[in-house]
């Protein structure tokens, strides 16, 4: 039926003694079948958030995740600047808060170059066919 003996158990069996690209989880994918990726996923997050932790100063990482609560896709956009530029070792000192906002400041001018003027209200105001005296802009006539 299964691969094993009925009188061992999973956890008599020590993880040295398994051989390459075999884990402790059962069929069904227990521990470590399914979430390999979420695991990753995981990682993944905590090795930036560790990476921002010594690249920023505390003032500044508390105000980026408040700005994460409420601009999550600009928060991230600076959080991957800032990991890329300490990764790079671009970065002489850590991130004050006044770095952080200008940071935000230069995320958010990049994004309404992109729009152009999809940001911008433009008021067009109708032209009437009785107005016809526009271009007699003198008063003389109400007299």
């Amino acid at each position: 039926m299964s691969g094993m003996p009925n009188n061992i158990a999973p956890a008599d069996v020590a993880a040295s003694e398994l051989p390459d690209g075999f884990s402790l989880a059962g069929p069904g994918g227990g521990a470590a079948g399914g979430s390999g990726a979420a695991d990753q996923a995981a990682q993944r997050d905590a090795q930036r958030q560790a990476i921002l932790e010594q690249a920023m100063t505390p003032d500044a990482l508390a105000r980026l995740r408040r700005v994460k609560l409420v601009k999550k896709e600009r928060a991230s956009a600076v959080e991957a600047m800032i990991a890329n530029m300490a990764l790079q070792g671009k970065m002489d000192s850590k991130v004050t808060e006044g770095k952080l906002i200008e940071m935000l400041e230069g995320i958010v001018g990049a994004q309404q170059q992109k729009k152009g003027d999809a940001g911008k209200i433009s008021i067009q105001r109708k032209k009437y066919n009785f107005d016809s005296d526009d271009d007699d802009d003198n008063d003389d006539d109400l007299l």
